[in-house]
């Protein structure tokens, strides 16, 4: 997804996805619910679950590295935050859901990877009327998960702006991690037809909010800029991070108002998420950017693999 990029080039293997020859080796993936381990076969849940009929239910993603999970506290706070916000009885305390973390980390084949823990609603009678749940089902799943290729990594993806617009805020709150990506997911089609790697979602105001399953930065004039809370994007952990991390380095950043002519005339552009981490964009509509991997990016991707080694070991 990228040109050639010096300081991607010098670090570490453990910090970026692992490496494998499938999306995702079968072989490898763990499973935790409700309260333990549970081999292939055994991993189940009811199919009157109403997040299988409806995507009422929320989830979180998380890596770890070095057999730590990185930024965990954080993740459990948002998960718990969005089951309050649907009314969903998270039925584990966050220590609970640590320890089911570490058990699932454990029992992985390898020391680093991807987590997926969702809440579901629960099975229920057919309907929405979410009252006839008794009990929500927790699930964690552990996998290797490569969510974007090393080629790509060094030379930079091609987004496009899709025509499908993000749930505006009034209709599904963006703060809220819901199953139901539906929305998402008919964006990242547009982009598969049009030959890019992912798609940039805008409001119904034709702001930029997100990509479809990242959140997106810009730089213009040596500024960071990122689409507003406001207009749609996610409170991404990793787009805090890495705020936290332009802060920590004298890089002038702020939230603003982005619109496709920002994308199309910016110097450099990236996304940002738990699972791909920092992915440098080479291209926006067919139109070339001037730097990719850029400078700005070069430091924030440096400081960000120091950042996974400082609190994750690895």
């Amino acid at each position: 997804m990228h040109t050639t990029d010096p300081a991607s080039e010098s670090t570490p293997a453990a910090a970026t996805p692992p490496p494998v020859t499938a999306r995702e080796t079968a072989d490898s993936t763990r499973y935790w619910i409700n309260g333990r381990l549970r081999p292939e076969q055994e991993a189940t849940v009811p199919v009157t679950d109403h997040g299988l009929l409806y995507g009422d239910g929320v989830f979180e993603g998380i890596r770890f590295y070095g057999r730590r999970p990185f930024r965990l506290d954080a993740h459990l706070r948002r998960l718990a935050d969005s089951c309050r916000a649907i009314r969903l009885t998270l039925p584990y305390t966050l220590d609970r859901l640590a320890r089911a973390v570490a058990e699932i980390v454990d029992a992985f084949p390898a020391d680093d990877g991807y987590l997926r823990l969702l809440v579901t609603r629960g099975a229920g009678p057919l309907g929405i009327d979410p009252s006839g749940c008794l009990r929500p089902n927790v699930i964690l799943i552990a996998a290797r998960l490569q969510m974007v290729d090393e080629a790509h990594r060094r030379e930079g993806i091609r987004l496009v702006v899709a025509a499908t617009r993000r749930l505006p805020g009034d209709a599904l709150d963006p703060r809220i991690k819901s199953l139901n990506y539906l929305n998402q997911i008919l964006a990242r089609m547009e982009a598969d037809h049009a030959g890019a790697q992912e798609a940039v979602l805008l409001n119904g105001q034709g702001r930029v909010a997100e990509a479809s399953a990242e959140n997106l930065f810009i730089v213009r004039d040596g500024t960071l800029l990122t689409p507003r809370t406001a207009d749609g994007a996610l409170e991404g952990i990793t787009r805090g991070l890495v705020l936290e991390l332009a802060a920590r380095l004298g890089i002038p950043a702020r939230e603003a108002p982005l619109t496709p002519y920002d994308l199309h005339t910016a110097d450099e552009c990236f996304l940002s998420g738990t699972g791909a981490g920092l992915i440098p964009v080479r291209e926006v509509d067919g139109r070339p950017l001037h730097h990719c991997p850029g400078p700005l990016y070069s430091r924030l991707e440096a400081a960000f693999q120091e950042q996974v080694r400082r609190e994750c070991g690895a």
